[in-house]
């Protein structure tokens, strides 16, 4: 085990993931399912337990049930050393009211900061997917001497407007933290190419502490960790960036570097699945260095009976697949897929089953969705949006929990 300062991680994972609807009408956006055998919020976690860091809260409050039995089940420790991770709900500390913003949880949460007294905090987001060990950001922010330390990636400029944007020096210090800019700042030395930010931040723990209290007073404050609390700290000059192309993770190859995606609107959580599956993924979940770790899989393996075949694609534990075809898809576990099914290009999340002769073309099914014998999901768009069924920008075909079809 690393020797490591006494760093708190704060995983902040209240979001309701509107975007992502209807993934998140029964659950909160970190409890989605991903890649299979996971729930989004397992990649952050994953990234803290394999760089040691084992003291880690995470904030709730929208819809949080299949989070935190998901959270108890799934990441127990045995806190013979004080290790723990633990799901913590919004408590009204302050008075009758729910979090009004990010910045705002952690205001309402500083009991945790009280008991723990950890030299540093972390606050990490819980819905997005990419590997990191932070204990090399950590390092950086104790080096540099800084009060806070924003992790940023390297995007192109034309992509920037989308995304919380950084203005660095040549040092690392962060001049300028803009939200959305029309016209996003470069990196120096490449005008080609913005900092966003990934919203994971590293902070001294007084700096934190002070710069929440001072936000809490301001009545014009969103109360927002990167729209509030970061500026703040800007401007004080007390803030760095961390470039997290220079994360190096163990096990990683070169076409991981940097990798990291937002999967905040059913397009771009589709289209990380679809990273998932080509002979060499650009991201690889059989790291054995770094492991994504998930729910502990109980389902017998995968079976393929009657000619059944899968080409290009993820099975989960539990499924079973008879004279079907499945291509370029991910199944998570306990999906059945019967005779003369075709499941192509899409995504299904447990328990799904697909009746005899259905076809699924680019769709997302949500857990035990029932498909109906010859009954078609993403061939015919205009049948499908008569249905009620939501459909993307890219005419990804999105089916929520149990529905029969």
């Amino acid at each position: 085990m690393r020797s490591q300062p006494n760093v708190l991680a704060i995983v902040l994972a209240g979001g309701e993931g509107k975007r992502l609807f209807p993934l998140t009408a029964d659950r909160a956006k970190p409890a989605v399912p991903f890649g299979g055998a996971y729930r989004l919020i397992d990649f952050v976690l994953s990234n803290l337990v394999n760089a040691g860091y084992l003291r880690i809260c995470v904030l709730t409050q929208y819809k949080s049930h299949s989070l935190d039995r998901h959270i108890s089940q799934a990441w127990r420790l045995s806190g013979l050393a004080g290790d723990y991770i633990t799901s913590v709900p919004a408590q009204q500390r302050l008075g009758p009211r729910w979090y009004t913003g990010s910045a705002d949880a952690i205001l309402q949460s500083l009991n945790l900061i009280h008991d723990e007294d950890p030299e540093y905090i972390m606050v990490f987001g819980a819905d997005n997917v990419y590997r990191m060990d932070p204990e090399q950001m950590v390092r950086q922010h104790i080096e540099m001497g800084v009060g806070a330390t924003v992790a940023g990636i390297r995007v192109p400029k034309s992509e920037a407007t989308a995304f919380g944007c950084i203005d660095s020096d040549e040092s690392g210090m962060i001049t300028r933290f803009l939200e959305k800019p029309s016209d996003p700042p470069t990196i120096p030395g490449d005008p080609n190419t913005t900092y966003a930010s990934m919203g994971n931040y590293l902070f001294t723990t007084k700096v934190l502490v002070d710069a929440l209290m001072a936000d809490s007073e301001d009545p014009d404050s969103d109360h927002d960790m990167g729209g509030n609390i970061i500026p703040r700290l800007v401007a004080e000059g007390k803030t760095a960036v961390y470039d997290f192309n220079s994360n190096n993770v163990p096990g990683a190859t070169e076409q991981e570097r940097g990798y990291w995606r937002d999967v905040g609107t059913i397009d771009a959580f589709y289209e990380a699945h679809m990273d998932l599956v080509s002979i060499t993924p650009q991201f690889n979940l059989y790291n054995r260095k770094w492991p994504i770790r998930g729910a502990v899989d109980t389902n017998p393996p995968a079976k393929f009976v009657r000619g059944g075949v899968a080409m290009e694609s993820v099975v989960g534990a539990g499924c079973i697949i008879s004279a079907a075809t499945v291509r370029n898809s991910v199944l998570a576990t306990d999906v059945i897929v019967e005779d003369g099914a075709i499941v192509d290009a899409s995504v299904l999340m447990p328990g799904v089953r697909v009746g005899r002769g259905a076809v699924i073309r680019k769709a997302i099914l949500d857990k035990n969705v029932q498909v109906g014998e010859g009954e078609q999901v993403g061939v015919d768009l205009s049948r499908d949006r008569q249905r009620g069924y939501a459909i993307s920008a890219q005419g990804v075909v999105s089916v929520g929990k149990g529905v029969w079809i």
